[in-house]
């Protein structure tokens, strides 16, 4: 039964796909040919395409006036990266089983993909009861005793109880309110069900747009409408093409009657990463590189082929330039870093923060910028300009209300012109410290990861001669925020192999296809450092994700009360 390509992709399951597709008819049906993202390509009625994937690629935008559209607003379209922070509005329209939620809401592993519903009604499973309205996350979709169900999460009493639903499992289904706040991409990729709209709160505007086609001072709600971007695959080419969903065509499905490995298999970086490490090296056509005129991204360009030789997990320090304005640009940095580095002070907002950063290495030696007047007489009162140099945390009695309490504080040495005094800081003492150096050796990275506790400041003092620009050398300063671990694969060019580079599976949108050749040797050749610079999305997609695996330090102890 042919459909509209939109009516098509809002009832598809992502986890059909691949789908085979023929078109049937549509005003573009006569050997049309149109250029969309730079590829041109006819689609004539009867041709076969192979549909791989979609996403949204932009949003179409209406004033939201009691959950329905205005009627004085104007329909404009958004780009996903169109600043400002959103509230999601819970959707009033009930799903009526588990499976309708498994195809048409985003389930994944992160945080995003967990979204929460709740029942109507009591749902009595073999050990455990639902009870109405309480609410239901929904964690990840997977195979239960050969049955397909979701494993989900109840939080009750501050326990947690999990359990799984068969997508069999009927009722009556609400979303839950979302407290949290996403941009524009984050609900493109995570909240907006199949074949609905979403409508959106704004909450925080992030930075002005050029144009912005919203009204002037905006601040209310927005009823969301997806432009899906298809990806598909068409026999006899050996690029991927991008069809917006909205293309007037009708295609029928026709999967089950043609054999879709005649076709090419793109395969994305993650899809290469999920290989045994047996299966590599292998040598691979690209399809689709990413931009970028910086090596090694001006090697990657359509229709190259290249040698992946292996792929694994390597660490990186994540690094933001030191800048008092926002246009800080911020940086993965490999371990096989060449340049040096000389220390930069390092600022300390309170005395919880010094005995973090303290270090067996030497003795933190700091001024302190801003005055603190102590309550208690047994501890010391800071002026500005004091120096001390930090010891040791350490607990001391102190005299409140008449009656004597054990309080963590930071013991330390206050600089006098000529002898040194023994003094006690609160640990909950919010002050400020900067720090004085003393140390003007020249390190490098993997020196300072040893020996040093992040945040850690520093300025390079040794450019890495071994690549074409080092852009860290330019930086006034850098901050290393955090070591983090990333997942990689070392390719190099299959027809000239004189080096060899790491590209970053979950950053580079690329698509390959594999060639039954021979890799000419199995052993890569040098691997040159690339310094990646990360977007401002990406930096905090980043710190997000790294720190979801990190338990938080402790809060700061109080002052007492």
């Amino acid at each position: 039964m042919a459909s509209t390509l939109q009516k098509f992709i809002h009832s598809l399951d992502l986890r059909a796909l691949p789908r085979v597709l023929q078109i049937q008819s549509g005003i573009y049906c006569q050997d049309s040919v149109y250029e969309m993202f730079g590829n041109e390509f006819s689609l004539s009625t009867e041709d076969i395409i192979k549909v791989i994937g979609f996403k949204i690629n932009k949003l179409i935008a209406s004033i939201c006036e009691n959950n329905e559209v205005s009627h004085f607003s104007a329909k404009v379209e958004l780009p996903l990266n169109f600043p400002g922070l959103y509230k999601v509005v819970a959707d009033k329209t009930p799903y009526v089983s588990i499976e309708e939620i498994a195809r048409k809401v985003s389930i994944g592993s992160t945080r995003f993909g967990h979204p929460s519903f709740y029942s109507t009604k009591d749902i009595k499973l073999a050990n455990f009861t639902i009870k109405r309205d309480e609410q239901i996350t929904f964690n990840s979709v997977e195979e239960v005793h050969g049955m397909m169900a979701v494993k989900c999460v109840v939080v009750r009493n501050n326990q947690s109880h999990s359990f799984t639903l068969p997508l069999s499992q009927e009722g009556e289904f609400y979303e839950c309110e979302d407290d949290q706040m996403y941009t524009l991409k984050e609900i493109a990729e995570w909240k907006i069900p199949r074949s609905r709209n979403r409508i959106v709160k704004l909450s925080n505007t992030l930075q002005m747009w050029d144009s912005n086609p919203l009204p002037e001072n905006f601040d209310g709600s927005l009823i969301l409408m997806p432009v899906y971007e298809v990806q598909a695959v068409m026999k006899f080419r050996k690029d991927i093409v991008h069809i917006l969903s909205d293309l007037d065509v009708e295609v029928k499905d026709v999967t089950d009657h043609y054999d879709i490995s005649s076709f090419l298999q793109p395969l994305s970086l993650e899809d290469l990463f999920e290989r045994t490490s047996k299966e590599f090296p292998v040598v691979a056509e690209i399809m689709e590189g990413p931009s970028g005129n910086e090596k090694p991204y001006n090697l990657l360009s359509t229709g190259k082929e290249i040698v992946i030789y292996k792929k694994y997990q390597a660490a990186r320090v994540l690094a933001s330039e030191m800048r008092s304005d926002s246009s800080k640009r911020h940086y993965l940095i490999p371990m096989s870093y060449k340049g040096k580095f000389k220390r930069r002070p390092r600022e300390f907002p309170t005395a919880y923060d010094l005995e973090i950063a303290r270090s067996q290495k030497e003795h933190l030696h700091v001024v302190a910028t801003k005055a603190f007047t102590s309550p208690h007489k047994e501890l010391f009162s800071v002026s500005v300009g004091d120096q001390f140099l930090v010891q040791q945390c350490q607990t001391s009695e102190v005299l409140y209300e008449g009656r004597k309490k054990l309080i963590d504080v930071l013991a330390c040495e206050q600089i006098l012109s000529d002898s040194y005094k023994k003094v006690l800081l609160p640990m909950y003492m919010e002050g400020g410290f900067v720090e004085v150096i003393h140390d003007k050796k020249q390190y490098h990275l993997s020196e300072i990861c040893k020996e040093f506790h992040l945040p850690f400041n520093v300025k390079v003092s040794v450019r890495d001669l071994s690549m074409e620009k080092d852009v860290l050398a330019a930086a006034p300063g850098l901050q290393f925020e955090e070591e983090i671990t990333d997942s990689y694969l070392l390719v190099s060019s299959a027809s000239s192999p004189v080096e060899s580079w790491e590209i970053p599976v979950y950053r580079l949108n690329m698509l390959v296809h594999l060639l039954s050749k021979d890799v000419q040797t199995v052993i890569p050749p040098v691997t040159r450092t690339t310094v990646e610079e990360v977007s401002e999305e990406e930096y905090y997609m980043l710190r997000r994700y790294e720190n979801l695996t990190l338990h938080p330090p402790p809060r700061p102890p109080k002052k007492p009360t």
